[in-house]
């Protein structure tokens, strides 16, 4: 028997995994094909929340399949491990449907993916929040579990209103103790985001993620987890 507590474990594992990677495989159900399954690769952003953020064209056929039918999945996996069958993976299974604040939406997406600012720009491209509603996730030879949405989901906390303020205070008055994460001294260090889970560091063309040990729910525990003296 899985305790309650297991169930928390693998669920924050799971979302610690899907946090760490910035793309994956959209898989829709074909519109055009009588719902034969159809896969794309696209960019995504875990929010506050553990749903999934993803921007796409109204003209690409995975967002026709979504109108049609919004049921979906998308896996990411470990991408610097040589060994896909025995690395970490996680697949979300959900529903898609479009984000009503576009603009709300496109503040925190576009500082992980800068590059989308000129998709963001055209009228055709929409936001759409996929909602998990179960997780496949293996973790490893032996580590392979089910996770159901309402362990994996996170219930809304201070940082989620603090986070623009905070990242903005702590660009301007502390880089410094934002570069030492990186080990890197060549490049500008800057924080993209903070969630419960850990936060993101830009630094050149790279973005690190850090995990923190104990949940983020605020800007004095972010500031603490981010060793700002």
């Amino acid at each position: 028997m899985i305790t309650d507590n297991e169930k928390t474990a693998t669920a924050l594992e799971a979302r610690q995994l899907l946090r760490s990677h910035r793309y994956g495989a959209l898989c829709t159900l074909s519109k055009k094909f009588n719902g034969h399954p159809f896969g794309s690769i696209t960019p995504y952003l875990v929010d506050h929340d553990g749903s999934l953020l993803i921007l796409i064209s109204t003209l690409a056929e995975h967002t026709r399949n979504i109108q049609h039918d919004p049921r979906v999945s998308l896996i990411t996996h470990n991408q610097e491990n040589a060994h896909i069958q025995t690395q970490g993976r996680v697949t979300v299974l959900g529903s898609a449907a479009v984000v009503s604040n576009r603009e709300d939406a496109g503040k925190r997406y576009l500082r992980y993916f800068p590059e989308a600012q000129t998709y963001f720009a055209m009228h055709d491209f929409s936001f759409y929040r996929i909602v998990p509603q179960n997780i496949r996730y293996i973790g490893g030879f032996g580590n392979i579990h089910w996770v159901k949405a309402e362990n994996y989901s996170v219930a809304n906390y201070p940082l989620i209103s603090q986070e623009l303020d905070l990242l903005a205070e702590l660009n301007s008055q502390h880089e410094d103790a934002i570069r030492r994460h990186t080990a890197q001294d060549e490049f500008k260090a800057e924080l993209i985001g903070i969630d419960c889970d850990g936060f993101d560091i830009r630094y050149g063309e790279r973005t690190l993620r850090i995990q923190s040990a104990v949940p983020i729910l605020d800007a004095q525990l972010a500031r603490q987890q981010i060793n700002i003296p």
